[in-house]
């Protein structure tokens, strides 16, 4: 019996499947992405595929999945409504950046816009040190407070980032636990679990877009891995990271800020394979969107990849007028000009 491979990409504009048997036959189809639940349209399609090749979904014995749902969210700025927890004295940090400018010449220099606002930008008192030490122990009486004022702005997403938190999560592990207790519905990503590194201005800026890509994100994915079962489909949903891997949906509803190139990286690592199969040494891979456009180079089947990288730039090729995460990630070039 014959048993197939399914790949699931999702774009801002278009939503493609390949059917893929183990014979090496393909077939693929072609939808319109669906708003505001993507999954819809991934169904639609996935039926009409399955009806042309007159394939059993018991026969689909492998689903991998790419999306660009995470960057076109940040892109775009179509999250969710977010808060964030910090420290106090560290409101603002999520704003002032970096002293660095991309164009040290320019006077009206426009920066990306935070995803979080600062009347939603809420400090608790506690302090670590930067080797972990309690230098300040978490005033339970000021994150009651810090809680309140986010539940009454009814944000649907927290972020939390606490000094020198990568170091000792005690505080911030405290933080979600409260926080999960009294705002049960609301998605909590914290930066020892997110991103726990050094620079506080990219910790934060990580933590904030998990959290504001998260409750998106995970009810497109249960959406999707719930009418697949209802298809027949038994296999697992994997879903594509960003540094060319593949994690399970748990793994992905709860870190989805790893997906932001999730969608082009596959479409490069089949470029870097044609290449290979052709012998040439360097390849380029170009993939134009719907919404954005991305770039990146393969030398010898390999690629570059980054611990540190940037999304939704305001100035389209220049470093440092973006967001920065602290993800790995295929060091893409990428702007937000596509074709749709």
């Amino acid at each position: 019996m014959a048993e197939y491979a399914l790949g699931i990409d999702i774009g801002g504009t278009f939503t493609d499947l390949v059917l893929l048997e183990d014979a090496g036959s393909i077939k693929v189809a072609k939808t319109l992405t669906t708003y505001p639940d993507p999954s819809d349209g991934v169904l639609q399609g996935l039926s009409d595929l399955l009806d042309r090749a007159r394939v059993d979904p018991a026969d689909v014995t492998r689903v991998i999945h790419g999306t660009t749902l995470v960057t076109n969210t940040l892109i775009e700025r179509s999250g969710a409504k977010t808060g964030l927890i910090t420290t106090r004295g560290f409101r603002d940090a999520l704003e002032i950046g970096r002293e660095g400018r991309y164009d040290i010449y320019d006077l009206r220099l426009r920066l990306p816009d935070p995803l979080v606002e600062r009347r939603n930008r809420i400090e608790v008192d506690e302090r670590l040190g930067p080797d972990g030490s309690v230098w300040q122990p978490l005033d339970e009486d000021s994150l009651a407070e810090a809680c309140s004022a986010l539940e009454r702005a009814e944000v649907d997403a927290i972020g939390v980032c606490l000094l020198h938190a990568y170091a000792n999560s005690t505080h911030e592990m405290a933080v979600r636990t409260y926080l999960e207790s009294r705002l049960p519905d609301c998605a909590v990503s914290v930066s020892s679990d997110v991103a726990p590194e050094l620079r506080e201005y990219e910790r934060t800026s990580t933590t904030v877009a998990n959290a504001y890509v998260q409750p998106l994100v995970r009810k497109y994915l249960g959406s999707l891995e719930k009418g697949l079962r209802h298809k027949g489909v038994k296999s697992a949903l994997h879903i594509m990271l960003s540094n060319g891997g593949s994690c399970s949906v748990e793994t992905a509803a709860r870190f989805p800020v790893r997906l932001v190139e999730s969608g082009p990286c596959g479409g490069a690592l089949a470029a870097a394979e044609w290449g290979r199969r052709a012998g040439l040494d360097e390849v380029l891979a170009f993939d134009m969107g719907g919404t954005t456009a991305k770039a990146i180079l393969s030398v010898d089947g390999d690629f570059p990849i980054t611990t540190e990288s940037e999304v939704a730039r305001v100035y389209r090729f220049k470093k440092g007028s973006g967001l920065p995460l602290l993800v790995p990630v295929l060091d893409m070039i990428e702007i937000g000009a596509g074709g749709g």
